[in-house]
């Protein structure tokens, strides 16, 4: 699945003028933007399946920036933050980056440097989607397979040999090749390390 080249930057901030002049400065470079004057606001609206990433000021009324972070965390949303704020300290920009934040910027700060980091996190969350469809392509296959075909995926990706699989589950040589020869057609590869490949790739969630 091809996912679309058009980003978008969301923009968390109580200022209507730092919302304003940030929203100018990523659309002078042709990103989409959306604005938010609160945490709750964004957390409330639904999230495009695009590369995009977030500008969250630290210091705001009802939930901060760290909140917000701390709450996209739990519901397992996944998107690169760039914090703003006019009054950091260094436990609070080492709190921010130790939950994952891509930049901490401190007011003020060069547009260029904003920029550079949104660009950045951008090509960050679209390498991430990528990855995260290949994945669920990979788990839909897997999902094809029958129990039994699942049982010998398993010995398979091991390394086991056909007459390995066939002593442990009790089968022919033969029968077994004939399961590894459907297996290899739903999983949609063509060589043996593809198909380890596949399987490793679909563990890593796990």
């Amino acid at each position: 699945m091809t996912l679309p080249k058009k980003a978008t930057v969301f923009i968390v901030d109580d200022d209507e003028l730092i919302r304003d002049s940030l929203e100018f400065l990523a659309k002078s470079v042709g990103l989409a933007v959306k604005t938010f004057s609160s945490a709750q606001a964004f957390l409330d609206s639904e999230l495009p399946n695009t590369p995009c990433c977030l500008v969250s000021d630290i210091r705001m009324p009802g939930l901060s920036g760290l909140d917000l972070q701390d709450e996209l965390v739990k519901r397992g949303i996944t998107i690169p933050v760039i914090f703003i704020t006019g009054h950091g300290t260094v436990p609070i920009s080492v709190r921010a980056m130790k939950a994952g934040a891509v930049n901490f910027l401190q007011k003020p700060f060069e547009d260029q440097d904003l920029l550079d980091s949104i660009h950045h996190s951008i090509e960050q969350d679209r390498l991430s989607k990528i990855e995260q469809h290949k994945i669920k392509d990979i788990e839909r296959r897997i999902k094809s397979l029958s129990l039994r075909e699942h049982e010998i995926l398993i010995f398979v990706a091991a390394g086991q040999l056909n007459k390995q699989i066939a002593f442990e589950l009790g089968m022919s040589e033969n029968t077994v090749k004939t399961h590894r020869f459907r297996i290899m057609r739903k999983m949609e590869v063509k060589t043996l390390a593809d198909l380890v490949r596949a399987t490793e790739k679909a563990n890593e969630k796990t």
